[in-house]
């Protein structure tokens, strides 16, 4: 943990447990932390487990770094709101909507009694805000009516995004899927944060491009990558590369995530289908967000895996040869560096946090298309001797470890001007 004795004056508020907590981490680590406000915060234990509907997951709402005087969170009120969700079976956007209100308003409570400790500080700053995109309105209006600071964390690329999903979902009508676009009270409200934000963090030039094209103030974006720490037993790890694939060692190829077309899913099925007949399996690891009707369960080389433990995920990613990460559209995708984490070797879209350098450590598609796919999958099948040298240079580098984060944090709070990051 870093040492800066910075004046504590950052209140981050999180629904959700988004990036393993990452951001309020990095501002513990650099000193300028003052409060955490999120929804659930639970140290794990057997009864945590036992919680029913929205808060199944209430035993991973926890970070050990993060000390619990640190934290808020309305454990109690949060699961009888879900209970009340359950029974009135609103819709996926009325309930988004909803709990995000809550959220705020719950949070709301919580700055104004800060508010009563926190004034004008020595050097003249004044407490600042964080709070991630489509959470984050009330909250800013109430900083703003403060004298406050206000930093929007855009989680994804907005507008533009759900834009390439609704082709997506046109083109391939015949996965029938059940997604369907945010109603217009959604993009308007986040508008209305992009406003009242000082500085709005992306985690990738995609995200930022996609805010600059709906006339986000670019002034106002800083593009500051995830942090991730990989796991203890990752290292000293090295993938071992066969001489040749063959049917009985074929090219293990794994998909991590939700299966959406979101994350190019109809491009994997695709390529799937031209490369029958060759030594490659197609490992779909996550839960299936597509009609289970309309997916053929049956082809030989896509090996249907079912959402699977963090433990489990880990085991893939030693096992596999190459990762695949086809999105449509990411504000960074965080699987990227767990698998570089693992020294596994990337074939990733560039609509996303670019950590795929071609050529040196991965592929990165030109589009996301079943025949773009089959061709990278080819590349390493013809030239298993390109995939080792691939994982030899594939490791997680620093500028996303929690220091470097954490000090692109800092400098949002003493410098006004726009960082230039990449990523």
């Amino acid at each position: 943990m870093m040492t800066d004795t910075r004046t504590q004056r950052w209140i981050c508020c999180q629904l959700g447990a988004r990036e393993h907590y990452s951001v309020p981490r990095a501002l513990l680590a650099n000193g300028s932390l003052k409060q955490m406000v999120t929804d659930v915060w639970s140290r794990p234990g057997p009864l945590s487990k036992l919680l029913p509907c929205g808060l199944a997951r209430v035993h991973q709402r926890f970070h050990p770094e993060i000390p619990a005087e640190r934290v808020t969170s309305f454990n109690l009120q949060a699961l009888a709101q879900e209970l009340r969700w359950r029974f009135r079976q609103p819709t996926e956007w009325d309930q988004i909507m909803a709990r995000n209100d809550w959220f705020q308003d719950r949070a709301i409570f919580q700055l104004e009694r800060l508010q009563r400790e926190l004034s004008r500080f020595d050097d003249g700053g004044s407490p600042v805000v964080f709070s991630y995109s489509y959470a984050a309105r009330k909250l800013f209006e109430f900083a703003k009516d403060h004298g406050w600071r206000t930093v929007l964390g855009q989680i994804d690329p907005g507008p533009v995004e759900e834009r390439l999903v609704a082709a997506e979902h046109r083109r391939r009508s015949d996965l029938q899927t059940h997604w369907s676009p945010a109603p217009p009270p959604y993009w308007d409200m986040w508008r209305r944060e992009c406003e009242l934000a000082d500085h709005i963090v992306v985690n990738s030039a995609w995200s930022r491009a996609a805010l600059v094209e709906e006339n986000i103030a670019p002034e106002k974006i800083e593009i500051i990558p995830l942090a991730y720490n990989a796991p203890p037993e990752s290292v000293g790890f090295q993938l071992s590369v066969p001489h040749r694939f063959t049917r009985g060692r074929p090219l293990r190829v794994l998909f991590l995530g939700q299966i959406v077309l979101r994350k190019g899913v109809a491009a994997i099925l695709d390529a799937a289908r031209c490369l029958e007949g060759q030594p490659v399996e197609f490992l779909m690891v996550g839960s299936l967000g597509l009609s289970p009707t309309a997916v053929d369960r049956d082809r030989c080389n896509v090996r249907w895996c079912g959402s699977v433990t963090r433990e489990r995920v880990h085991e893939y990613y030693r096992s596999s040869d190459v990762f695949l990460f086809p999105t449509l559209s990411d504000g960074f995708g965080l699987t990227q560096l767990e698998a570089q984490a693992w020294h596994l070797p990337s074939i990733a879209s560039k609509n996303c946090a670019q950590v795929i350098t071609p050529g040196v450590n991965g592929i990165v598609l030109g589009e996301v298309s079943g025949a773009d796919v089959a061709a990278a999958v080819r590349q390493i099948l013809d030239e298993p001797g390109k995939l080792a040298d691939y994982a030899r240079n594939t490791f997680l580098s620093e500028r996303y470890s929690l220091e470097t984060v954490a000090r692109q944090f800092a400098a949002l709070d003493s410098d006004p001007l726009p960082l230039r990051q990449s990523a």
